[in-house]
């Protein structure tokens, strides 16, 4: 090969392993006393965590970026429009960004870099979309904003009563100082307000003279009404035109809504991260909607309700289940001083009001988007929370808001503010950006691996187990639908062997267990031979409360499997051991919000205290694939997963299930018996996906065709023919067998005629 073409392919061999080259960027000569590094084509920083100021560059890029991998030694990030405009929500403006980022970076910051910030955060809360006397209002500062949006195809005949020219002008109240509850500061302040409220007259003159000295100052406000129908339509179409709209709830001007007579307790201070996310959404005075993203037992539900107390309104939480609806309320009961009575769930169990004027009111996502025909009562609930106004919404497990089903809630219950709380901002469907206006930006994402070096969460352990599959069931494994693919794989001998093995180990240690299945057939096999509780979304409401206390306060139940009913919302601190025999193809966020059962264990501060994850997989099928696809985003999260191809000891277990080819035989044969009919998903019996009530009418049994060979009829396919001793088998000939009478009588007569 000629020596240039040589040079050519070292030189495209080079870049198929390097993909970018950035060694045209100028660095500074400081360098190497800066964290930062920047991809100027697509917007990824990375930053080296064991820089000495890597703390305070981390504090930045979590309000101006997005996470995208945080292992050990260095953290990925990446700018977005979205990121920006949370930036921009929290007070920072684009030069503050661009020359903050020139002080941490080792090259010059690129001037693509440099334009995209100026352009994404310009726009940024000139726009807001306020909520006044059960009406809905586009209001800006600048009134040339508002025209150009009236102006839009869209937007403009989407306008309440009047042409473009008719825009109403108000003027912006002024900013006051205040804290969040549960913070340091905040019994300070609560000090200092004490003379205050014993001289209310003072006070109302000296506001009337502020008011009066500072009119000229504030701010003019423009504002044109919308239908509630419009409101999701007008907040995409904006974003669309770089106008992304900020929802802020000016809570203590609010002379509306009356007062929720709600705060947290005197003991209760909440962690540091915990503050943290709070300042972003009320770092100007203002309650901003969006999004705090917090690990599985980091605390979210006390951010919810910090923010409760905050805010002060009427508030109305939704939850995925009415398990957790039933946990809401008593985590208000526990950290706040609101009292009983004030504080109702809206389930099929319970529909009752609140006694006061205002109260909260905890639901499931379900009780509110239900279309069919309603009961008089849940009738008459659902108009309570359509007739009136929130103070403050919490969308609990926010991720599942995209599904259409689910965007109704937002357009039939009229808030002030939404606060979405989630473990993982993830969906396989790439509709988890339609957060951004349907609730607001992500405006605070908390680092696992950090929470768990502190003490915050629990360390834990990842492994996934390879488990073999016996040839008779791969041979049919080969054979089947997809569907029932699955089923094999899930009741795979060596997978049920290895469970066995992990419970009883882990049993022994003294640990509690949660067992997951998404499939419904083996989750029931396993409970069953194994004698175990079990719960899915067949259980009664009633059941699954009396199994989880026994979980919990029962020092003989030790292990409970779950079907996908207990992926979220589900409070298991006791639980220090998870076992996945099976899940829900390569989903991510399921991956990571069943690690969340394990991550608030009780004794995770104990000295040298790890939680096990096991993910169960059956070698050479689809699980493999679907695995690593899986672990994807908590391997971004800092978390390894070591491999297991053996289980040492195994072997030597007494009673261990399916331990001969009889008994495997058996379990393929008893599996492929029952129609698909039998091994289907508890989809519709779910309470998120079908409702507050489980049950229906079932499927009659269906002929079902399946691919296979005639010699299969015999039963004995896994069986075969050896020939093993020649002589032997010459010595087992059939002898001859006796006579009978007759024959005996005619080989008589043919003797006595021979003789004569």
């Amino acid at each position: 090969m000629p020596l240039k073409r040589k040079a050519q392919k070292a030189s495209i061999d080079i870049s198929n392993i390097v993909k970018r080259d950035f060694s045209y960027l100028a660095r500074n000569p400081d360098s190497d006393n800066r964290p930062l590094w920047i991809d100027p084509d697509k917007g990824y920083i990375i930053l080296e965590r064991f820089h000495p100021l890597a703390d305070l560059a981390t504090d930045f890029l979590v309000t101006i970026a997005e996470p995208q991998s945080r292992p050990a030694f260095l953290h990925e990030y990446k700018i977005t429009p979205h990121s920006l405009y949370a930036a921009v929500s929290v007070g920072l403006n684009g030069e503050d960004i661009i020359n903050t980022l020139d002080k941490f970076l080792k090259t010059e910051l690129p001037q693509t870099i440099r334009d995209f910030i100026r352009s994404c955060t310009k726009s940024y809360g000139k726009v807001k979309l306020v909520l006044k006397d059960n009406k809905y209002f586009v209001e800006s500062g600048d009134a040339d904003v508002l025209q150009t949006l009236l102006k839009d195809n869209i937007i403009g005949p989407l306008r309440v009563n009047g042409s473009g020219e008719d825009i109403t002008t108000t003027r912006a109240p002024a900013l006051g100082v205040f804290v969040i509850p549960g913070t340091k500061n905040a019994a300070g302040v609560q000090q200092a307000d004490l003379p205050q409220t014993a001289d209310k007259e003072s006070d109302q003159i000296e506001a009337v003279l502020d008011d009066y000295d500072n009119d000229d100052e504030k701010e003019a406000v423009h504002a044109f009404k919308i239908p509630d129908s419009a409101v999701e339509t007008v907040q995409k179409r904006c974003l669309d035109l770089s106008y992304p709209i900020l929802e802020e709830y000016d809570f203590r001007y609010d002379n509306v809504n009356p007062d929720l007579d709600i705060d947290l307790r005197p003991n209760t201070q909440i962690r540091p991260y915990q503050e943290k996310s709070l300042s972003k959404m009320f770092g100007n005075g203002r309650a901003k909607s969006g999004t705090i993203v917090l690990p599985c037992g980091a605390g979210k539900t006390l951010v919810g309700i910090t923010a409760a107390c905050t805010i002060r309104k009427g508030v109305i939480v939704l939850c995925t289940s009415s398990v957790s609806a039933v946990q809401w309320r008593n985590e208000f009961l526990k950290w706040s001083n609101i009292n009983p009575e004030d504080i109702t769930t809206f389930t099929s169990d319970s529909k009752e009001k609140f006694s006061g004027s205002t109260g909260v009111i905890v639901t499931t996502y379900s009780m509110v988007t239900n279309s069919r025909e309603r009961a008089h009562d849940s009738k008459k609930m659902m108009e309570f929370l359509a007739g009136r106004e929130w103070g403050l919404m919490l969308l609990d497990e926010v991720h599942v808001v995209p599904a259409n089903m689910f965007r109704r809630v937002i357009s039939s219950i009229k808030t002030r503010s939404k606060l979405g709380l989630t473990a993982t901002l993830l969906r396989e469907d790439e509709k988890i950006d339609h957060l951004n206006f349907l609730i607001g930006p992500k405006l605070y994402e908390a680092n696992w691996m950090e929470l768990s070096q502190q003490g915050h969460i629990a360390k834990v352990q990842c492994a996934e187990v390879w488990c073999s599959m016996p040839t008779v069931f791969y041979e049919q494994y080969l054979q089947v639908s997809s569907r029932m693919k699955r089923t094999l794989a899930a009741i795979n001998p060596s997978k049920f062997q290895a469970c066995q093995f992990l419970i009883n180990y882990h049993e022994a240690r003294g640990d509690k267990i949660i067992v997951f299945s998404d499939e419904l057939y083996s989750l029931k096999l396993y409970a069953y031979k194994l004698k175990r509780y079990l719960i899915y979304g067949g259980t009664s409401q009633e059941e699954r409360l009396r199994v989880l206390d026994h979980f919990r306060h029962n020092p003989e139940v030790n292990t409970l499997f779950l079907s996908k009913v207990g992926d979220t919302s589900l409070d298991l601190p006791e639980a220090t051991c998870l076992i996945q025999i099976s899940s829900q193809f390569g989903s991510r966020r399921q991956e990571a919000q069943r690690l969340g059962r394990i991550l608030r264990a009780k004794r995770r501060n104990d000295e040298g205290f790890s939680a096990f994850f096991y993910s169960l997989v059956s070698k050479d099928t689809s699980e493999m694939h679907f695995a690593s696809k899986r672990q994807a985003f908590l391997i971004d999260q800092g978390y390894a997963f070591k491999v297991i191809t053996k289980l040492d000891g195994i072997e030597s277990m007494p009673d261990l299930a399916f331990s001969t080819a009889v008994e495997q035989r058996e379990l393929l044969q008893g599996t492929l018996a029952d129609n698909e009919t039998a091994i289907d998903d508890e989809f519709a019996a779910d309470d998120l996906w079908g409702g507050e009530k489980s049950g229906g009418k079932g499927k009659k049994n269906t002929v079902r065709r399946v691919a296979g060979y005639l010699d299969q009829l015999s039963g004995v396919q896994d069986m075969a023919y050896i020939e093993r001793n020649t002589s032997a088998n010459k010595a087992l000939k059939r002898k001859k067998g006796e006579k009978s009478e007759f024959f005996k009588k005619m080989d008589r007569e043919n003797k006595r005629r021979k003789n004569t």
